[in-house]
């Protein structure tokens, strides 16, 4: 039998937090309503006498080796998320154009990575900004916990192969998003939006290349865009071939991270000149950018 008074700090918290899931889950999922009990009259039996102590429980008490069993398969996993997998020099941040420093960083990672699986060179990687669910990653010891906040979802890397007329049209898309792979100018319109003037890709040395028309190019996004079908993305579906990396979104970026530190190299918070901004700001600073 499991002695409830035995359980040490960390047991008691995750127990807590499976207790969470389980009574609180079904409250804000879409199962249905709980019918409220109706009143019972009060009884006229006279009610037994209540009587409570107060036991501390601290880590004096020993772990006990029933409930360590217990959760030893959530603890497991629990402390995956603890581990420090990176140091990052500044904060990310979701403000600006592009989805700020995170967004690029975001990008950057998934250019690294889908190159290194493709073994030939991406042109441009393409992320939504409304996927980056964290707006903040402060400077520091950068953990896995943080990659999962900031991409909770289980978005796949795709690889697509489009021609050069169709990679200009996707440039003019992804003003609003977050990329890696070009130089767009742009301007704020009278709605508040960052409004395409022109876009040119950039080679490794960070040089401008005008884009080819007849020339076919590789292009990584997520398969979330691929398949939205309408709106500005559409024009994905008219790629010439779609190939799965079999890599989600946030492993991608984890293994980036992780292959960064063991060059011994921290993750750095920038913002380049992968968007230029033409003429005056925002009419409207206050109000967050679109």
């Amino acid at each position: 039998m499991i002695n409830m008074y035995s359980l040490d700090r960390a047991s008691r918290k995750l127990l807590r937090a499976l207790a969470l899931m389980v009574f609180v889950g079904p409250v804000f999922g879409q199962g249905a309503a709980i019918a409220p009990c109706q009143a019972k009259p009060a009884s006229t039996q006279q009610q037994p006498e209540t009587r409570a102590s107060r036991i501390l429980v601290d880590e004096s008490i020993p772990p006990d080796k029933d409930v360590e069993k217990l959760i030893a398969p959530y603890s497991e996993k629990v402390n995956e998320l603890t581990k420090v997998i990176g140091r990052l020099e500044g904060d990310l941040s979701k403000t600006g154009v592009g989805g700020g420093s995170l967004g690029y960083f975001v990008t950057d990672a998934m250019r690294a990575q889908a190159e290194a699986k493709l073994g030939k060179p991406v042109a441009l990687t393409i992320m939504n900004v409304g996927g980056l669910r964290k707006n903040v990653i402060t400077a520091g010891e950068l953990r896995a916990s943080d990659i999962f906040e900031l991409l909770p979802f289980e978005n796949a890397l795709v690889a697509l192969e489009v021609t050069g007329t169709q990679l200009a049209k996707v440039i003019e898309v992804v003003t609003r998003d977050a990329q890696a792979g070009a130089r767009i100018q742009f301007k704020w319109n009278d709605r508040n939006r960052a409004e395409f003037i022109s876009g040119k890709l950039l080679d490794a040395s960070g040089k401008e290349q005008e884009i080819d028309p007849n020339k076919i190019y590789t292009i990584v996004t997520i398969d979330y865009l691929l398949h939205v079908g309408g709106g500005p993305y559409a024009i994905l579906q008219e790629a010439k071939s779609k190939t799965p990396l079999n890599i989600t979104l946030r492993d991608a970026v984890m293994n980036y991270v992780k292959s960064e530190t063991a060059a011994g190299r921290p993750i750095r918070s920038a913002i380049d000149d992968r968007f230029v901004q033409v003429g005056p700001g925002p009419k409207n600073p206050t109000e967050e950018p679109r």
